[in-house]
């Protein structure tokens, strides 16, 4: 019964991270070409609190659920799928402290706009690109993770 509750929380977490991740990246897209410092400084409000929220302890969840499951299933950590899983999951998490970083500074960007009443600086800009950049890498990584999950492929 153990195993099967680890299991669920596993699933239930990944779920959550990928949902919370794909919803606010939607969302923030969305503010950020509203150009309104005002909805994107709510926005990304919102979405620092999320990944704080939601994001960050799915992220340490994950990979402890996953080493109980291994562990007590008595799978074998040189599997091909389950390596690639780990590579991946590294990857992303990379990409998601980096977006961290970019986030606060996004939100601090436009909250300095709505203060001084101006538009959003070009730096803004700048940081949105990465900021998409990575969130497609991390998107991509998931992907495969899910991929690599449910199929187990042996090569």
């Amino acid at each position: 019964m153990d195993y099967l509750v680890v299991k669920w929380i596993h699933v239930l977490s990944a779920t959550i991270v990928f949902g919370t991740g794909v919803g606010s990246a939607w969302y923030f897209l969305v503010a950020a070409r509203s150009r309104d410092p005002r909805i994107v400084a709510f926005v990304a409000e919102a979405l620092v609190l999320a990944d704080g929220l939601f994001t960050a302890t799915t992220l340490l969840l994950q990979p402890l659920s996953g080493a109980w499951l291994v562990h007590r299933s008595g799978l074998a950590w040189s599997s091909t799928w389950l390596r690639g899983s780990l590579l991946l999951f590294a990857v992303a998490a990379l990409c998601w402290l980096r977006v961290v970083v970019l986030q606060l500074r996004m939100r601090t960007l436009a909250r300095e706009a709505v203060a001084a009443g101006t538009a959003l600086p070009a730096q803004f800009g700048r940081c949105l690109r990465q900021w998409v950049v990575l969130g497609f890498v991390a998107l991509f990584c998931f992907l495969g993770i899910f991929y690599f999950m449910v199929f187990r492929p042996v090569r």
